[in-house]
């Protein structure tokens, strides 16, 4: 089975532009897994501009609610993470001007530091995923860091589609960065500016095994519902 992971960073954006406590992070992780998300992913950032240290903490307290936790490389964060202790972690790139991830990690110029950082949450029995490009090279280097998954950052694929272009191009990318990947006992995950129509069309690649949507998801739940939105991507990956 195909699963599917809801981010809800932008539920904690939204409580945040209060400085309040509603909408409530916590509360959305578990009527997200009520709804029928397989995973709840948050992203506790350097900066911490949506989620903050107390709502990764009683998040990933709840029992049966699977967490990946997506964070920088930058060692406090890592420790917190190591104190938290997700049931899984996916390594990202962190530019604090940015408006979100634009791009996957750089593993070539940060191979010791991340094979360092996997160890540490290997031994704590945390799987360990590393969001990148689709490169047939860091496909290669996640291998030798021997992380459990890669999640293939999606956000180029997405743009083309949503701006009416040809796309075929970084389809083929993403699809021999999935197979080169299963072919390695890697796990194949997909995220990054994912809709209705980017999701069906990497639903063709039948090596992607989980896909991550945070913000078209908490977007199309103001009109429609939270539930009605988890529902039909259920339905786009079954």
């Amino acid at each position: 089975m195909k699963r599917l992971g809801v981010n809800i960073d932008h539920i904690a954006t939204l409580r945040n532009a209060r400085g309040e406590n509603h909408p409530d992070p916590f509360f959305a992780a578990k009527f997200a897994k009520k709804c029928g998300a397989d995973s709840i992913t948050i992203h506790l950032r350097e900066d911490r501009r949506h989620i903050k240290d107390l709502d990764a903490k009683k998040i990933c307290s709840v029992k049966k609610l699977l967490v990946n936790l997506e964070i920088s490389t930058n060692y406090k964060i890592i420790r917190n993470a190591l104190r938290i202790k997700p049931n899984y972690v996916c390594l990202v790139p962190e530019n604090r001007k940015e408006i979100t991830t634009e791009g996957g990690l750089n593993l070539k110029k940060n191979k010791d530091k991340i094979k360092k950082i996997i160890e540490k949450f290997k031994r704590q029995k945390i799987r360990t995923s590393l969001f990148i490009n689709p490169s047939i090279s860091d496909i290669k280097i996640a291998k030798k860091l021997k992380t459990d998954c890669i999640e293939i950052h999606t956000g180029h694929l997405a743009n083309l589609i949503k701006n009416k272009k040809r796309y075929n191009n970084e389809f083929q990318r993403i699809k021999k960065a999935s197979l080169l990947a299963s072919n390695l006992n890697i796990e194949v995950h997909a995220g990054h500016g994912l809709d209705y129509k980017t999701t069906k069309v990497l639903t063709k690649i039948k090596e992607i095994k989980e896909y991550n949507i945070g913000h078209f998801i908490i977007g199309e739940s103001i009109y429609f519902g939270l539930s009605k939105i988890i529902k039909r991507f259920r339905k786009i990956i079954k």
